[in-house]
């Protein structure tokens, strides 16, 4: 087992790379001049020598192998540069604005969680009830209404008319409440259908039989193997939402003025704020990466037989 998480933690070199190979590739394929970029943002009018100046300081004068090792030395050391807004270092912006944004992911997935469980189980083992009817519209409306429409919805219910919850901002639990629903709503919808969809194809396996057979109490049967199994793929769902939350409240936090990390990435865009922009696609890339790795490794935890498959494939 150890040779085969040390083989996927290694795996992902090779990986990184490549990502940082191809943002690389892109920046220098983009028509936007960085230093012209870097000029015009600080209100600059950009002239030949000023931009063979900032090319010069930015190294971009250097052929494309060189521009490219140096980038991955400093991206090893966490120099993404400057930002050419603030001229304060990319790292330290971002990461002064990460905290906002796990807060609102996690706050999401613990309600996505905590919601999708029980109903998704109970849709599963009560299957044509009026919890599974009731599971089946709350998740053909979160899988139907679109984010920045449910963000607006509720700050209209919530707030404008009932007054409730904050409109915008963050500080208190209440501030979070209103965001972590929108984000939270299409997430139950996708992880109670996967759980459903599980419990009811488990629940006609040969080993229920067996286990009922043996007299084994029907909570037990439920509580301990049908929903340790079932909960496995939407285990895998939570691995591939939870990069894409970390890096795609972007709406979300545009909708409530959260002033989280996707935020400050619309913002690097309309101001062509290539280290930002370059930053941020590297960061999103590495957390797709490892929360996968984690799930991966929670998986094989779970279910031992993984890892067996994965030598044997190997």
């Amino acid at each position: 087992m150890g040779t085969y998480i040390l083989k996927r933690i290694l795996a992902i070199i090779p990986i990184f790379l490549l990502v940082t190979l191809l943002t690389f590739g892109m920046i220098n394929l983009s028509p936007v001049d960085p230093a012209e970029a870097y000029l015009v943002a600080s209100h600059i009018q950009p002239t030949d020598e000023l931009l063979a100046q900032k090319r010069q300081e930015f190294g971009l004068d250097k052929p494309l192998v060189t521009q490219y090792v140096n980038t991955i030395m400093k991206i090893s050391q966490f120099d993404f540069g400057k930002s050419y807004i603030t001229n304060k270092p990319v790292w330290e912006e971002v990461s002064s604005r990460m905290p906002a944004t796990i807060q609102l992911t996690f706050g999401s997935l613990f309600i996505a969680i905590v919601v999708s469980i029980p109903l998704g189980f109970l849709a599963g083992i009560k299957k044509n009830s009026a919890i599974d009817h009731f599971s089946r519209i709350l998740s053909f409306i979160g899988a139907s209404i679109p984010s920045f429409w449910l963000g607006y919805l509720f700050i209209f219910f919530f707030s404008v008319k009932l007054d409730l919850f904050p409109v915008e901002g963050i500080g208190t639990w209440k501030h979070l409440v209103l965001p972590s629903l929108t984000l939270a709503l299409p997430l139950i919808a996708l992880y109670t259908r996967l759980l459903r969809a599980s419990v009811l194809e488990n629940l006609q396996e040969p080993y229920i039989l067996f286990a009922r057979t043996r007299g084994i109490q029907e909570k037990a049967i439920m509580g301990k193997h049908v929903l340790k199994i079932a909960i496995s793929p939407m285990i895998t769902g939570l691995g591939m939402n939870l990069g894409k939350l970390m890096t795609g409240t972007i709406i979300v936090e545009a909708v409530f003025s959260w002033p989280g990390f996707g935020r400050y990435f619309i913002e690097a865009i309309f101001n062509r704020d290539v280290p930002v922009i370059q930053c941020y696609v590297l960061l999103a890339a590495a957390i797709f990466i490892f929360s996968n790795l984690i799930i991966d490794l929670l998986q094989m935890y779970i279910d031992p037989r993984i890892s067996r498959k994965g030598r044997q494939h190997q």
